[in-house]
């Protein structure tokens, strides 16, 4: 595969922010180089306004990149910044990409990813680089197993 680079925003809860370079690094040696501009601890936000975040660091940031990756652990699904992030990347029209942490056991998506993800893949980096390309929109329990078939949600034309 030859090396490309991706503007992803990666929404993740902030203790699994060591575990993003662990991700990063896994698809650069597939040849897949990730420009991320999700806020972590490296990268942090020291702004205290919700709206204040959402509008002018998150919004801006979800913009920017081409898709977003959702990494996700046991924690992921009860997060309401999570489910937000998600919820703004679908309204912007943005390819939205569940992972599952490394090992993931136990684990459940959030609402919105369940509802307006493109993908949801194991922990392969095929998989990984063909859903964020937009290639592979399958949905896959933490094993890569297929996930039970999802309803298609449908909205009227104009």
């Amino acid at each position: 595969m030859s090396s490309e680079t991706k503007n992803v925003f990666i929404s993740h809860v902030h203790k699994d922010d060591e575990k993003l370079a662990v991700l990063k690094r896994f698809l650069k040696i597939k040849g897949m180089d990730i420009r991320d501009a999700s806020i972590t601890s490296d990268k942090p936000n020291n702004a205290k306004s919700p709206e204040y975040i959402k509008s002018a660091i998150l919004t801006p940031q979800i913009k920017w990149a081409s898709t977003m990756i959702v990494y996700i652990s046991p924690e992921t699904k009860d997060s309401d910044w999570v489910n937000w992030e998600i919820k703004k990347a679908h309204e912007l029209g943005k390819t939205i990409v569940g992972v599952w942490e490394k090992g993931a056991h136990g684990c459940e998506v959030p609402a919105a990813l369940d509802e307006y993800g493109n993908a949801l893949v194991a922990w392969n980096a095929d998989k990984i680089i063909g859903a964020i390309n937009g290639d592979y929109e399958k949905f896959e329990r933490q094993d890569g197993t297929p996930c039970q078939p999802r309803p298609i949600h449908r909205h009227p034309c104009g």
